[in-house]
């Protein structure tokens, strides 16, 4: 998992930007103006170069989390036991693997820039509305990583609600970890589970 994310980390702030663009802007257009954006960002900010935490998670909230539709993407990897969960359950899990994916992904950005990102040509019909834009990451003297962003046209504007790396989907490895977790201790062993990693993390600050 902890690999799966550092490679994934490399492209995921590339889609990040406000509510007001993703309205606009086709999906893979979204990606690869914002990704100059970010990068640009990155390298003029020395202490986020630096891995200012701070910063970072300043940055992850203004241009990361309006692209992303963590419920969804909760769904998603809970599968079919996301019915299983009361309402109450459900907030709570959204809250933790929101939480969770970022702070992963933060402890990988101050390197973002080091990477070349080469969005490719969209494949997408008039009136599709679930899209997959496909990307290849390049770092020197590093073998080419794809990285897939699948994005949800939803009346806000088109959300990230999966991510590949090299065919690895981030939310069906959640939904196989999720699944473990729920078989040894339910749903609530899974909250539990989850408010441990992210607490651990939290201390490690």
């Amino acid at each position: 998992m902890n690999r799966l994310t550092r490679l994934m980390a490399a492209g995921l702030f590339a889609l990040g930007t406000g509510t007001a663009m993703a309205e606009i802007t086709p999906p893979d257009v979204l990606a690869r103006n914002v990704t100059n954006e970010v990068v640009a960002i990155v390298k003029q900010d020395k202490d986020i170069s630096a891995g200012n935490m701070a910063k970072i998670h300043r940055l992850v909230e203004r241009k990361v989390l309006p692209i992303f539709d963590f419920v969804r993407m909760t769904e998603l990897a809970m599968g079919k036991n996301w019915r299983a969960a009361t309402p109450e359950q459900q907030k709570e899990l959204v809250n933790q693997f929101h939480s969770l994916l970022v702070r992963t992904y933060s402890g990988s950005l101050a390197s973002v820039s080091e990477y070349r990102i080469d969005f490719k040509p969209l494949r997408m019909a008039a009136g599709d509305e679930d899209v997959v834009v496909n990307s290849l990451v390049e770092k020197p003297g590093a073998t080419p990583i794809a990285i897939d962003y699948r994005l949800e046209k939803q009346p806000a504007g088109w959300k990230v609600i999966d991510v590949s790396v090299e065919g690895a989907s981030l939310v069906t490895v959640y939904r196989n970890s999720f699944n473990s977790e729920i078989r040894r201790g339910g749903v609530d062993g899974l909250v539990a589970s989850l408010q441990r990693r992210n607490k651990s993390s939290e201390s490690e600050k």
